[in-house]
């Protein structure tokens, strides 16, 4: 892996799992730290999971459980033993004496690891998120030091992460900081609506490149002939159609769903008396 090279691609449950340990952390302690796991790619950096680990610091020194963080990542590899470790992160934006002795440890677990750093403090209103990586700097026979070189840093989810992602988004909005799981047609008409918005975004940019508002970006031109081109030719009678019969399905399955969890709790009650 490139000191200079990867990207460091991060799923939303990453960012859950390290602020839920910093708001259970132990009283008295000023950040958290843990392990993350991920794939490694040529040059890319997917971290799709993590843990805390136990740490006492102080001004002087810093105790990490490294026994801990043997143990969890042995239990973890029984069920996603594609992850490997990748590195470790911290909350906080500072990088301390006490980080480069952690990053020295992680430095025996992986190759290159990387540091993540999470400012939980929200002292602009955001939560800004870096990483970095680790490189020898010195004169040779002389005292070596480590400087921390920061990597680009992206955001991916999955489809069922997104999901979740949208209905923290909506809680936003509420008073009382809830809200439920909306039904599967619900879920359609927001994603209909979505697709929607998108498709108009597109023609306005087109429209304005053909008017000369905009200029044209041959980047942008590719990748919407390839989109254009991915579209099969299917006629609007023919969609309706396949439209409504998959509608149709998806009814079908409810309903069956609905009736099925009635009966069983039908027959839970008919058990009680």
């Amino acid at each position: 892996m490139s000191v200079f090279g990867p990207v460091v691609k991060i799923h939303p449950v990453v960012l859950a799992s390290i602020v839920d340990a910093y708001e259970r952390r132990n009283e008295g302690a000023s950040r958290v730290i843990g392990t993350l796991l991920g794939t490694i790619d040529k040059q890319t950096v997917e971290v799709t999971n993590c843990f805390s680990v136990p740490h006492n610091e102080s001004e002087d020194e810093v105790a990490v459980d490294m026994e801990f963080a043997k143990n969890m990542y042995e239990l973890h590899k029984k069920v996603s033993p594609s992850e490997v470790i990748i590195g470790w992160y911290a909350t906080g934006y500072d990088i301390t004496e006490h980080s480069v002795l952690i990053h020295e440890y992680y430095s025996r677990e992986a190759q290159n690891p990387i540091h993540l750093t999470v400012n939980t403090e929200l002292e602009t209103r955001k939560m800004i998120i870096r990483a970095y990586v680790s490189a020898q700097m010195g004169v040779p026979g002389k005292t070596v030091g480590v400087m921390f070189t920061p990597l680009t840093v992206k955001y991916i989810s999955y489809d069922t992460e997104r999901i979740g992602i949208d209905l923290l988004q909506r809680t936003r909005a509420s008073p009382g900081r809830t809200n439920g799981l909306t039904s599967d047609l619900s879920q359609v008409a927001t994603a209909a609506a979505r697709t929607q918005d998108m498709l108009a975004t597109v023609l306005t940019y087109i429209e304005d490149v053909l008017s000369g508002k905009v200029t044209a970006d041959n980047s942008v031109g590719r990748f919407l002939t390839d989109l254009v081109s991915k579209v099969p030719k299917i006629g609007a009678e023919d969609f309706e159609t396949m439209l409504n019969s998959n509608i149709n399905d998806l009814l079908m399955v409810t309903y069956l769903s609905n009736l099925t969890q009635a009966q069983i709790a039908l027959n839970e009650k008919l058990v009680i008396m």
